[in-house]
């Protein structure tokens, strides 16, 4: 839009120019000649021929007519249709003579030009300086873009040197076609070519140059159909392009063009390019207009019937293209009436197409206008820049759509995260609760296993003590040696609710700090020799109360039984867990008799809480002492419990 708002002012730049030129009224400017009258004759011939290469006095009658420029006669459409759908393979032409006498020509070194904003014609042009031919225009039928391309011929001098005094054009032209010629100007290459090539880039360059953009979004938006098979509004866009892009073929193309397909294609598909529009805006307002859809459907192929090279029903030339422009121009006016109606406070994206409809519409009957002779020749062409509203306006649907896809997603990731939030504080809460609920739990299990290693340890011993001395069969050293052990196991139930994070090394030294000052007194050595040991995973309170009585059990043998002087602790890696091995000096004892002996249930208690915590003890004794081995695994399968 803004490069059509660019072209916009430096169009009416150039057409102020062209208007202080034309109200010199001939007079000579700085450096060009703005050439303004001219004699004029008509000659009627059998066909078109080749022009002459110079004329002569029996070339043209003496029947001249002054006129002044632009010339433009009235057309009469009817009569143009009928008269190209009866004529037959040699058509009757018509020749029109414009005669220009240069009074004064501008002096200047480099060579001269002679510009014309616009020639129309159905036919063939020449151009002759002093009665020699210096430009041709020729091409074997009657189609030529001419309306669309200024007229730019470079003028040599003659062989004495002087520029040249007379300009005469040969326009060629069917019987029921008038020609229209804008003013010339006559200067120096540098003084006159701005005009030429502001004209032809804001005709011709421009317009293809958003025709090519056009096209190149167009397959984009095919591309991203070909993924979305389910918005039929990027295919529509495709075919949009495609049309807009053929539609302004015959804007662009610079050489004379004769064939009949090419004209059709570029004829038909403005009827295309309406009916694509229509079906683009019904899909934005989502509202249907069956009988207006068919009208339109039925308009386009009637046209493409009727103008269908393979025959003559309405041949695609200059003089019917006008009667079928007005056709598309009331299907142009009826899709943008409709338009504005249906989208009217239901779709803003419906109602700038629509708008924008109105705006090419009005664009091409302004070149309608000015192709029939109805307003000056040397007005511009704004049909080449409907491709340029076209692109603006759907470029500003897509924009509208693609923004409008990044606030619904933005509003939607808003949404989630603002569920994931409450969900998160849902979760925290739930995770707190749970927290509580599992140290509750964890609370009512540790007291419920020291309650019962109470009841079965400490309690069943103190009974059994009591009872003793109730009795009077304990004397007070074994009443001592009783407390001591309960002492002892009540020491055990308290350190194993020390926390150990899995290191059975820290266990083991919690068991040291107990046994040192015992062993004081008792004139036995303990020697220390343990290793670094993996880590425990599974070691959990109740784990280090089986492992610390399966160890005291191990050492209260050896200062009952067996006289050791020296208790040796150390650790080793085996296999797939991990030992500890206490080792004594002492007499040694009978395994298999103590085992199995009713007084050695302390070896049974052993061998239960070890299988407890799915780990092995065995024993080794002889005369030079005794060896106890704990194995431990590094990964348990069960759950350990008192």
């Amino acid at each position: 839009m803004l490069a059509l708002l660019a072209a916009a002012a430096v169009l009416t730049g150039l057409v102020a120019c062209d208007s202080a030129g034309t109200r010199a009224g001939g007079s000579p400017s700085a450096a060009a000649l703005h050439l303004t009258q001219a004699d004029w004759q008509v000659r009627t011939d059998a066909g078109f021929t080749s022009p002459p290469l110079t004329l002569d006095g029996q070339t043209l009658l003496d029947r001249w007519q002054p006129v002044t420029l632009p010339h433009a006669l009235p057309i009469a459409l009817l009569g143009q249709a009928r008269a190209a759908a009866s004529a037959g393979a040699a058509p009757v032409t018509r020749t029109s003579w414009f005669r220009l006498t240069v009074p004064q020509a501008p002096a200047s070194s480099t060579p001269l030009a002679l510009y014309a904003a616009r020639v129309r014609t159905d036919g063939t042009l020449a151009v002759y300086a002093d009665g020699h031919l210096v430009h041709t225009a020729q091409q074997q039928g009657p189609l030529w873009n001419s309306p669309h391309t200024p007229l730019w011929v470079l003028l040599e001098k003659s062989p004495d040197g002087r520029p040249p005094h007379e300009i005469t054009l040969r326009i060629e032209h069917t019987a029921a076609t008038q020609v229209a010629l804008s003013s010339l100007w006559l200067g120096p290459v540098d003084a006159i070519s701005w005009r030429y090539r502001g004209r032809q880039w804001l005709q011709q360059e421009l317009p293809g140059m958003f025709s090519s953009a056009f096209l190149a979004v167009g397959i984009f938006a095919l591309l991203v159909w070909l993924r979305r098979r389910h918005e039929p509004g990027y295919l529509l866009f495709f075919v949009l392009a495609v049309m807009s892009f053929v539609r302004g073929l015959h804007f662009y193309v610079s050489f004379p063009i004769a064939n009949d397909w090419f004209a059709w294609f570029t004829v038909n598909s403005l009827f295309w390019l309406v009916t694509v529009v229509h079906f683009s805006i019904g899909l934005l307002h989502r509202r249907q207009q069956l009988w207006l859809t068919r009208a339109l459907i039925t308009a386009s192929v009637l046209m493409a019937l009727l103008t269908l090279p393979l025959w003559s029903a309405l041949p695609n030339t200059p003089r019917t293209t006008p009667v079928l422009y007005v056709v598309a121009a009331l299907m142009g006016v009826s899709v943008s009436v409709a338009g504005v109606i249906n989208a009217w406070g239901r779709s803003r994206s419906a109602m700038v197409v629509a708008i924008g409809t109105v705006l090419a519409t009005l664009f091409s009957a302004t070149d309608w206008l000015v192709q029939n002779n109805f307003i000056s020749p040397e007005s511009w062409y704004m049909g080449p820049h409907t491709n340029a509203i076209t692109f603006s306006v759907f470029g500003y649907v897509m924009y509208r759509r693609y923004t409008g896809a990044i606030a619904e997603v933005e509003q939607v990731n808003a949404s989630l995260a603002e569920r994931l939030r409450a969900r998160e504080a849902e979760l925290e809460a739930s995770h707190r609760s749970l927290r509580e609920i599992a140290q509750q739990q964890m609370l009512s299990d540790e007291r419920q296993r020291m309650m019962q290693d109470m009841h079965d340890g400490l309690g069943s011993t103190l009974i059994s003590a009591i009872r003793s001395i109730e009795g009077g069969g304990m004397s007070d050293e074994r009443v001592t040696q009783t407390l001591k052990d309960c002492m002892d196991d009540l020491k055990l139930a308290i350190d194993s609710m020390e926390p150990v994070e899995a290191d059975l090394l820290l266990l083991l030294a919690t068991l040291r700090f107990r046994l040192e000052p015992r062993l004081e007194g008792t004139g036995v050595t303990l020697l220390w020799e343990v290793q670094v040991l993996p880590t425990l995973d599974w070691l959990n309170p109740s784990s280090a109360l089986h492992i610390l009585r399966i160890i005291q059990e191990s050492v209260a043998n050896i200062l009952r039984h067996t006289h050791a002087t020296e208790i040796r602790f150390s650790t080793a890696i085996e296999g797939a867990g991990v030992q500890v091995i206490i080792e004594d000096n002492g007499q040694g004892f009978d395994i298999d008799k103590a085992s199995g002996d009713a007084a050695g249930k302390g070896l049974q208690n052993q061998r239960r809480r070890a299988q407890t915590i799915d780990g092995t003890v065995n024993w080794q004794s002889g005369p030079a002492g005794t060896r106890f081995t704990l194995w431990l695994p590094l990964a348990p399968t069960v759950t350990h419990s008192v």
